[in-house]
């Protein structure tokens, strides 16, 4: 799970000529895998039974920009291995991957064999003390190297879920003291979880076409600064703000929104809250007369939008809607 984060929703109902932040959200960009886990003898975490339990995109396969960007072999072994440790998103592993060796695709020292100047080796980056201190607590399973290796990614990627799960990703207890603990900088936790929102927007499993256009371009936008009255680099601003966000995915899919949230809002089609879809539009405010904020929704539970001055544009948690519609039809 993602470290709680603070948002504040922002923009006005009519014309945007005032703000009215509201706090009401958290960080939760990430969470693609439902926390149940299913005991036998040993308990074993079976994410991709959970599709039913709760965000019915919790099992969706990666596609879109993951797909394209992480290799076949290194995806399945994320993804596996996140199993192993309950409330590990598998993009937090392939965030890693990406950002210590591009998934083992770097031709620098220490990534195939050898070490770094910091004594560090293989895909994941480990240094051989920890490396052994891991895989003795928690032996790979069958598929890597005998004795495991640094070097094998499949020992590797395993050993990293062991080592972030001890450390705090557990549960979802400390998600930051995880990653943290891997590198010990805070701009290397935020290049994680920001890599890894990107790989969580793209693993959206969208109902036709028509979503998936919208849902693609929204999540393009991660990381592009709010403005307000924004809509976007096509229209000479440097980032949007939260209806600016929605108008311009909609648009990439030919489909033309009213500009503000409370408009966008008034236009519909209405739905109910609950269930969401991925697509919907997801309102905010302190009443259905007086809406402030709205965001795209990309699961029951998640949605990609521009939340505030100083936030750029990111995944959060839907929390306490007052309204959804439906623009693209079911």
């Amino acid at each position: 799970m993602n470290p709680l984060l603070a948002l504040r929703g922002v923009e006005t109902a009519r014309d945007q000529l005032r703000e009215h932040p509201a706090r009401w959200g958290c960080l939760a960009a990430l969470l693609l895998f439902g926390p149940p886990a299913v005991c036998v003898l040993i308990v074993v975490v079976l994410l991709a039974t959970l599709a039913g339990a709760g965000d019915s995109s919790s099992a969706a396969a990666p596609n879109g920009g993951a797909v394209g960007d992480i290799p076949a072999d290194y995806l399945a072994l994320y993804r596996e291995a996140a199993q192993t440790c309950p409330g590990l998103d598998w993009t937090i592993l392939a965030a890693i991957g990406k950002i210590e060796t591009d998934h083992g695709r770097s031709q620098l020292p220490g990534v195939h064999s050898g070490e770094n100047s910091a004594k560090a080796g293989g895909p994941m980056q480990f240094l051989q003390p920890t490396f052994n201190s891991v895989v003795a607590r928690h032996p790979p399973p069958p598929g890597g190297a005998h004795p495991p290796s640094r070097y094998n990614p499949h020992d590797a990627i395993y050993a990293a879920a062991a080592y972030l799960c001890d450390s705090g990703a557990r549960d979802g207890r400390d998600l930051h003291a995880a990653i943290f603990a891997y590198n010990h900088a805070e701009w290397y936790v935020k290049k994680v979880l920001a890599q890894a929102e990107k790989y969580s927007c793209g693993a959206v499993q969208a109902p036709n076409d028509t979503v998936r256009a919208v849902i693609k371009f929204a999540c393009d936008q991660l990381g592009l600064p709010y403005v307000w009255g924004g809509d976007g680099p096509a229209n000479g601003d440097r980032g949007f703000d939260c209806s600016g966000l929605t108008k311009a995915s909609y648009a990439a899919a030919g489909i033309g929104l009213p500009r503000t949230a409370q408009t966008q809002y008034n236009a519909g089609p209405r739905i109910a809250a609950a269930p969401l879809q991925p697509g919907d539009l997801v309102f905010f405010g302190t009443s259905t007369g007086h809406i402030t904020h709205v965001g795209l929704a990309l699961s029951a539970t998640s949605m990609v939008n521009a939340p505030d001055f100083g936030t750029p544009v990111r995944v959060d948690t839907i929390r306490r809607p007052l309204g959804a519609t439906r623009p693209a039809g079911s």
